[in-house]
């Protein structure tokens, strides 16, 4: 198991810092829902999973639906090649976490909480259930929480089939219902209809785990690690051709420099920030910063080494991709192996510009098109990879007539 370490001299920050167990929830309770509606706004805390969301503004709009069924729903699905950060807070900090779901529970008014566990995660049921069943022995889980009147919230196991595409809130929902894992058109979103129809929070591991951070030490407190736009820091699973892999917390805008230094990196020729769905940054742009505003991830961090072969890291990410797709939509289901095949004609440099215009062009649609998340971003690495390694492979001189959609 990867060991957890901290941006500078040991020091704890924010996730892994002393906090003292389950004072996030009495505190709640002594403020009020209206109060840690506020807290955690003003906290700027931003969804953890990648794609930045305000969780107080998900709350909120939670909270102000009217339905006599909420949910809050912990998306432990972590299948991002190349991140296992949640996979350190399930087996070893999982009671924070889970403090932050019921927090949850009783801002929103829900009673009803699901953690969606990676299938492949199958052998860590055991930490959660004996966890859970812990939390109902000291009234921290069933009717009237702390004694409180009416804070009635339970939490549910519920196991995913190694789906990627269920990441997204959405397909989440839907395999959760028991239908399969396929994204939704939205509008309407999870916090008006979600699971069962009912409004719906779904945040990642990560993402609990601050909130009894942010209502026990308060916003202010919180926004003082970070920038003015990423409050707060970030779990960074970090892998590939350096000495020093593992999970570390590290504040937003950190470099990818400072990063590199971290874990011992510091020969890389580049870093894939984000995972598959995420970007290749290449040596000339390692003082770029880890932040929302500039390099966004869900903590997924692989290094590559100077011997490194990048058209063949941008083969296995869209090989992944092809695998993961669900097919739902066009631009995706066709769009990956048309990637995958222009990426073989240039290895083999039979690619001619015009070609690869076509391509990037095609990328272009992929990004806008897609219906989710997966086709999105499928074609983020290979762009990057290509835009940034022409040394790599070699260009054909006049158009081999080839088009993208055989018309």
């Amino acid at each position: 198991m990867p060991k957890t370490k901290s941006a500078k001299n040991n020091d704890k920050l924010i996730i892994f810092s002393d906090i003292e167990p389950f004072s996030g929830i009495k505190k709640a309770i002594q403020s009020g829902r209206r109060d840690v509606l506020e807290t955690v706004r003003d906290s700027n805390l931003k969804g953890r999973g990648g794609a930045g969301f305000p969780t107080g503004v998900k709350w909120n709009l939670a909270a102000a639906a009217t339905s006599e069924k909420k949910y809050v729903v912990c998306n432990a699905d972590e299948g991002e090649p190349g991140t296992f950060k949640d996979r350190i807070l399930i087996t070893e900090h999982a009671k924070l976490f889970l403090e932050g779901m019921i927090i949850a529970g009783f801002a929103i008014g829900s009673d009803q909480g699901f953690i969606y566990l990676r299938g492949e995660y199958r052998s860590f049921l055991p930490i959660l259930e004996k966890e859970i069943s812990l939390l109902r022995k000291n009234n921290l889980l069933g009717k009237n929480i702390l004694g409180k009147k009416g804070f009635n919230f339970d939490i549910e196991l519920r196991l995913g089939v190694g789906a990627y595409v269920c990441g997204e809130e959405t397909a989440l929902i839907e395999s959760l219902e028991g239908n399969r894992g396929e994204p939704r058109n939205r509008p309407p979103f999870p916090v008006n209809t979600g699971f069962n129809g009912n409004p719906t929070v779904i945040n990642n591991v990560e993402t609990f785990a601050n909130i009894p951070h942010v209502i026990t030490k308060g916003a202010e407190w919180f926004k003082s690690f970070g920038t003015d736009k990423s409050a707060g820091t970030k779990l960074l699973s970090i892998s590939g051709d350096c000495k020093k892999p593992g999970v570390y917390e590290v504040p937003f805008g950190i470099s990818v420099k400072e990063v590199l230094k971290l874990c011992a990196g510091q020969d890389a020729k580049a870093v894939q920030i984000g995972g598959a769905s995420g970007v290749c940054v290449v040596k000339k742009d390692f003082n770029r910063k880890i932040a929302f505003e500039d390099l966004s991830t869900g903590g997924s961090v692989i290094i590559f080494g100077k011997r490194r072969k990048m058209l063949e890291v941008a083969g296995n990410f869209l090989e992944f991709f092809k695998e993961e797709s669900c097919g739902q939509c066009t631009p995706c289901r066709e769009g990956i192996p048309v990637l995958t095949e222009a990426l073989s004609l240039l290895k083999n440099g039979e690619c001619s510009k015009e070609y690869l215009k076509d391509i990037f062009s095609l990328a272009e649609t992929m990004e806008l098109a897609s219906k989710c998340g997966l086709g999105q971003s499928s074609a983020k690495a290979f762009v990057s990879i290509i835009n940034n390694f022409k040394d790599e492979y070699n260009l054909l001189k006049s158009d081999n007539k080839r088009k993208v959609f055989n018309g």
